[in-house]
C-alpha cells in the first residue's frame, strides 16, 4: 500500500506540473502534504516537513544571495565592456561573431538565470548578426548552448533542486562537473566555429565598412548603454571585476561554505556600489520578483522531499525499482540515469525530475552500492536537450528577442544540444566522475 501510495503521489505531482494545472509551489506543498493525510501520517506530518525544510535551508540562502549578487553586478554593467569587446573583434566576420556570441553566452549565463541571459546576449550580439545576414537561427543556438552548460552552476535551478532533493551539497555535486563542463564550453565553441565557417562560405567574403556615424563597429545598432559609458566609474568596474573574480576562486577552493560567501560578496558589492539605504532598497526590490520565484520552490521542496523520505515512501518505490532491474543491469544505474536524464528532463519540467524521479533513481543504486551524489551528478548531464523543451520559460523570451519560431529552433538546434549531451557523459565517465557501471 505504502508503494501505490508513493506513486501516486508522484504521479499526480507530475500531471499537476506537467498539464499546467497547478504551479511547482502549489504542487510541492499541497500534493504530499495530501497524501500523507490519505496514507495516515497526519501527526508525524509537522516534524517531517520541519526536518526537510531544514535541510535544504543552505540551498535556499545559497540561490538567495546568488542571484541578488549577479543581478546586481549586471546592474552595474559589469558585463558592459566584455560585450562592446567581443564587438570590437569581430570586425564583420561571421566566425568572429558567432564565437564571441558563444563566449558571451558561457560568460553571461554564469548568473544562472536563462532569462536574463537571453535578453542580455541576444539584444546585444542580434543587430550584428541581422546586419551580416547570419542564419538568424545560430544566434538562439549557441546562446542556448552555452547556457544549459552554465546553468549546472549550483545557484542555477536544476543543481539546486538535485541538492535539495538528495541533501548534498556542492562539494559532493558540482565541484567534480567542472572538467565535464569544460569539455562542453569547448565544444560550443567549436560548434559556433564550424557555424561561424559555414556562414563565413555562404556569405563569400564581406567587407566591413563602417557607417560614419557609428562609434563602433555596430554603433547605432547595438545600444549597449546610451552613453557608450561605463554605468558605473572606472574604479568601480576595476573593484566589482576583483570581487566577482574572489568569489569565483573562494566558490571553487570552498574556503566557505557557499551561502556564506555569496552572503558577504553581495553585502560588499551592495555596500560600495549603493551606499544610499534608499537605493538599496531599489535594487533589492528589483530583483525580489525573480528571487522569491526561485528560493519559494526550494523551500517548498523542502515539504515534498521531508514527506517522501519520512513516511519512507522513498524506501517502498526503491524496492519495487530493485525489484524490476535486471540483476545485470544494476552496476549501471549512473549511466542509465545520465541518458534518461536527457529524454525525461524534456518531457517532464525539471521539478518533476529532480524532486519525483531522482531521488527514486538514487535510492534504488544505493542497493547496488552506489553514492547518491554519483546519481545526482548523472541526472544533470541532460540539460542541453532539456533547455529545448516547451517546458522551459526562458525558452519563450530567447524566442521573442531573436524573432524565430521555437520548432526552427528546436530542429536546427536538437543535434547540437545532443552532441553536448554525449560530450558530457564521455568526459565525465573519463574523469573518473560518472562510473558507467
Amino acid at each position: 500500500m505504502l508503494t501505490l501510495l508513493a506513486y501516486s503521489m508522484i504521479f499526480v505531482f507530475m500531471a499537476l506540473i506537467m498539464s499546467g494545472r497547478a504551479s511547482a509551489l502549489i504542487a510541492l506543498i499541497g500534493v504530499p502534504l495530501l497524501f500523507a493525510l490519505i496514507g495516515g501520517f497526519g501527526e508525524s506530518i509537522g516534524p517531517m516537513v520541519i526536518a526537510g525544510i531544514r535541510s535544504i535551508a543552505p540551498t535556499g540562502v545559497l540561490l538567495l544571495f546568488a542571484i541578488l549578487y549577479f543581478g546586481l553586478m549586471i546592474d552595474v554593467g559589469l558585463f558592459d565592456p566584455l560585450i562592446r569587446f567581443i564587438v570590437h573583434l569581430a570586425k564583420g566576420d561571421p566566425v568572429r561573431i558567432v564565437v564571441g556570441s558563444a563566449l558571451l553566452a558561457l560568460i553571461v549565463s554564469l548568473d544562472g538565470d536563462g532569462s536574463t541571459t537571453y535578453l542580455l546576449c541576444v539584444t546585444a550580439m542580434l543587430p550584428l548578426h541581422r546586419r551580416l545576414g547570419i542564419n538568424p537561427l545560430i544566434l538562439p543556438c549557441v546562446t542556448m548552448m552555452g547556457n544549459s552548460i552554465m546553468n549546472i552552476a549550483p545557484w542555477g535551478g536544476p543543481t539546486a533542486r538535485v541538492m535539495s532533493a538528495l541533501h548534498l551539497d556542492v562539494s559532493q555535486v558540482f565541484l567534480p562537473l567542472i572538467p565535464s563542463m569544460a569539455m562542453a564550453s569547448l565544444t560550443t565553441i567549436g560548434v559556433a566555429w564550424y557555424l561561424g565557417m559555414r556562414e563565413r562560405s555562404r556569405l563569400k567574403r564581406i567587407d566591413w565598412k563602417p557607417n560614419e556615424s557609428e562609434a563602433s563597429p555596430i554603433g547605432g545598432e547595438v545600444d549597449i548603454d546610451a552613453s557608450d559609458k561605463p554605468r558605473s566609474s572606472r574604479a568601480m568596474m576595476v573593484f566589482n571585476l576583483v570581487l566577482t573574480t574572489a568569489l569565483m576562486v573562494c566558490l571553487v577552493l570552498a574556503v566557505l561554505p557557499l551561502p556564506l560567501l555569496f552572503m558577504a560578496a553581495f553585502v560588499i558589492a551592495m555596500t560600495v556600489n549603493f551606499p544610499s539605504v534608499k537605493d538599496q532598497k531599489e535594487r533589492i526590490a528589483a530583483h525580489s520578483e525573480s528571487v522569491l520565484a526561485v528560493v519559494a520552490v526550494i523551500f517548498a521542496a523542502g515539504v515534498f522531499t521531508g514527506i517522501l523520505s519520512g513516511t519512507k515512501m522513498t524506501d517502498a518505490i526503491a524496492q519495487s525499482v530493485i525489484s524490476n532491474i535486471p540483476s545485470n543491469a544494476g552496476n549501471f544505474m549512473p549511466l542509465i540515469t545520465a541518458l534518461l536524464s536527457a529524454p525525461m528532463t524534456f518531457f517532464l519540467s525539471n521539478d518533476a525530475f529532480y524532486f519525483g524521479v531522482v531521488p527514486i533513481l538514487a535510492e534504488a543504486a544505493k542497493g547496488y552500492g552506489i553514492a547518491p551524489e554519483v546519481i545526482a551528478r548523472a541526472s544533470l548531464l541532460g540539460q542541453p536537450i532539456h533547455q529545448l523543451s516547451p517546458l522551459v520559460a526562458a525558452n519563450y523570451v530567447l524566442m521573442g528577442v531573436a524573432g524565430v519560431e521555437f520548432g526552427a529552433h528546436q530542429k536546427f538546434t536538437l543535434k547540437w544540444a545532443a552532441l553536448l549531451v554525449l560530450v558530457m557523459i564521455v568526459s565525465a565517465a573519463v574523469f573518473g566522475v560518472i562510473p558507467l557501471f
